[in-house]
């Protein structure tokens, strides 16, 4: 839909706005902030350097002296130059503040916004901005970030669920197959041949067989076995790259927690699992799980709750069948998001208050909550896993997006007063913390168009070094790639740039090509063969797909076709003309010739009868038509065929005489 000029003149000037603030609030965030707000509110705010001495004091009341060293530097400038301009680009689709506008203090508080059912943050599909998100972007102040770096870093990147380069390998290795619900009815049939393997036109399933439920549910098993399969390819290519923490697939095996076509994971895949999860406990691997925004604990209607309990069931067995040791087990979590308000969110937190305690212990030991960009902020969420004993993941993009204004501002300064908080829900429980680290897109500018994932990130938040760190961005790996060549963090120096289009991971097919011909009748006179075959080096199994001597597996930004084969280019070739067409245009031709002769034989006969009228006038005499040319050449022609012949007859009958 195309924008009205007074939203473009919006746009234009938030952006305007952003270009003279997006530095200023790094230096002088809180005197930017300041000065946007009413004069009475000015005076309440802190200076940068009261806040500066005030967040190590409220580190020093909550963490061991070990984190405390860690976090004392965290709010000291001694980034260089190029770190600060890093944490600058983040900030490129962020608004800031428009001079001459006033903003009232509610005006800085964000209204929830409906969730779409199948809302993605990695779409391609862009968001157009209207002019109520414009005018709330208008008034909200620029963002407070902090310009720690946790550097040196030393703990685990990773990222969510597929890995591109594996992805467009050959054969492909990803954890995601599925299928729909009509497959598995149709798979219920045997196949045309049993004895062949199923093909999509040369051999379906025969719908004339009787049907049966166990040979449908062994089709849809089988995905989740190739999927599972595929982990071990995965974390053997993270480790070669110094990743080591992945998110697992949640539809690693398809329609498991379904109603009617669910089913047990144990013991069909059990030995798969406990094969993927051996070789993650060799490589000191992390695997968490993310259950879908459909899993919802505090809805009011009963049958969402009871899918989303048989959804976190499917989730807390597969992370089980994995047989990790205690550690790694304990770190393997199940992150969900508390889901919708419901007009009331005091009463959708009691209804997740009262379905929590139902919850099984496997359950409840791997659940932990994360705030998200639609309703349910950091403060809102973080007493309630205080007082239930629940892990809280910070999603930093999502609380630059949904915070409590009255407590907080927006960016990644203020948040690290709530770190001791945060840290503790999850040490209660002794397991490993994790945050979660994301982007918006450039050029974003409202609400719900930067909830909308960048394909990669410009830097890294303001979080412990030891921490394990999620990067949500689209082009998956190639995101830690990009962290790890900006920050030389450990790994970096691992892998290159692939060659566009081209893969030396893999086992090509043999190509014969047939040799000239004058070079095959010389091959065939020495007694040679007058084939040339084109034999690469053979791959072994289990370096197929692995980049290769060089390590060859990084594309630039924009340059995801480089995964894929060039397209062959197709000379242009003359339209040939088929055979229908090529008798219309004789057809034709036919026909205008034969009309210009009607023409010539018009005009011819006007001529005759002018001649008639006029014998002595040689002008008006006319020459014969073409027609008529061709009927005299050819009676001509007959009488001398006539005459040879009676000639080459009296010849003979002398002769013979």
């Amino acid at each position: 839909m195309p924008r009205t000029k007074k939203q473009a003149a919006l746009t234009r000037a938030l952006r305007k706005n952003l270009t003279n603030h997006k530095n200023q609030h790094l230096a002088n965030g809180p005197e930017v902030l300041s000065a946007s707000v009413d004069a009475e509110d000015a005076d309440e705010q802190p200076s940068q350097q009261e806040e500066d001495q005030a967040t190590p004091s409220l580190v020093a009341e909550s963490m061991s002296d070990s984190t405390l060293s860690e976090l004392s530097s965290m709010n000291s400038p001694t980034q260089t130059d190029h770190a600060i301009s890093a944490r600058s680009n983040i900030r490129i689709g962020d608004a800031g503040i428009n001079k001459g506008i006033t903003v009232p203090a509610e005006g800085l508080r964000y209204q929830p916004v409906k969730e779409p059912e199948n809302y993605n943050p990695e779409a391609e599909i862009d968001e157009e901005a209207d002019e109520d998100g414009l005018q709330v972007a208008l008034s909200r102040p620029p963002p407070v970030d902090s310009d720690y770096l946790p550097l040196p870093w030393k703990g685990r990147l990773g990222y969510a669920c597929l890995c591109t380069y594996l992805r467009y390998s050959n054969p492909p290795v990803f954890s995601s197959r599925t299928c729909r619900i009509a497959s598995i009815i149709e798979n219920r049939h045997p196949l045309r041949d049993p004895n062949e393997p199923a093909h999509a036109t040369k051999n379906r399933p025969d719908r004339d067989q009787p049907p049966s439920i166990e040979r449908g549910q062994a089709f849809v098993q089988e995905l989740g076995l190739a999927n599972a399969r595929d982990i071990v390819k995965m974390l053997r290519w993270n480790d070669r790259y110094g990743i080591k923490f992945l998110r697992l697939s949640s539809e690693m095996f398809p329609f498991a927690s379904h109603e009617e076509y669910g089913y047990k994971l144990a013991p069909f895949a059990s030995e798969v699992l406990a094969k993927a999860g051996k070789l993650a406990a060799e490589l000191g691997h992390r695997l968490t799980t993310h259950p879908g925004q459909f899993t919802q604990l505090g809805s009011p209607r009963n049958e969402v709750i009871v899918n989303a309990v048989r959804d976190l069931e499917y989730h807390a067995e597969l992370l089980t069948l994995l047989k990790l040791p205690p550690q790694q087990n304990r770190d393997a979590v199940m992150i969900l998001h508390l889901g919708g308000v419901f007009g009331d969110k005091v009463a959708t937190l009691d209804r997740f208050r009262a379905n929590y305690k139902r919850l099984s212990h496997g359950i409840k030991q791997r659940l932990v909550l994360e705030n998200d960009d639609v309703s349910w902020s950091v403060h809102d969420l973080l007493p309630v896993c205080e007082e239930l004993d629940i892990p809280m993941v910070l999603d930093y993009h999502h609380h630059n997006i949904i915070f409590d204004a009255d407590k907080i501002r927006e960016g990644t300064k203020d948040i690290m007063e709530l770190y001791p908080r945060i840290l503790a829900t999850w040490t209660r429980k002794n397991i490993t913390p994790k945050m979660h680290y994301s982007e918006p897109t450039s050029g974003a500018i409202t609400g719900r168009q930067r909830r909308k994932h960048s394909s990669r990130v410009a830097t890294l938040p303001p979080c412990l070094p030891t921490m394990d760190l999620m990067i949500e961005a689209k082009d998956k790996e190639q995101a830690v790639f990009e962290l790890m060549r900006t920050f030389k963090l450990p790994g970096f120096n691992t892998f290159n740039n692939m060659i566009p289009h081209m893969r030396q991971d893999e086992n090509q097919k043999i190509i014969t090509k047939l040799v000239k011909k004058t070079k095959a009748k010389k091959a065939e006179e020495e007694g040679e063969s007058s084939y040339r075959k084109q034999v690469p080096i053979p791959v072994a199994e289990e370096d197929v797909g692995m980049g290769g001597l060089e390590g060859r597996v990084y594309w630039p930004p924009g340059m995801e076709h480089w995964l894929r084969p060039a397209k062959r280019a197709v000379k242009a070739s003359p339209q040939k003309t088929t055979l229908k067409e090529k008798k219309t245009t004789s057809a034709k031709k036919k026909r205008k010739a034969r009309e210009e002769e009607d023409e010539e034989e018009e005009k011819g006969e006007e001529a005759d009868e002018q001649h008639d009228a006029s014998p002595n006038d040689i002008a008006t005499y006319r020459t014969p038509t073409k027609r008529a040319r061709t009927a005299l050449a050819s009676s001509s022609a007959k009488e001398k065929s006539t005459a040879t012949t009676q000639k080459k007859k009296a010849q003979k009958n002398k002769s013979e005489k």
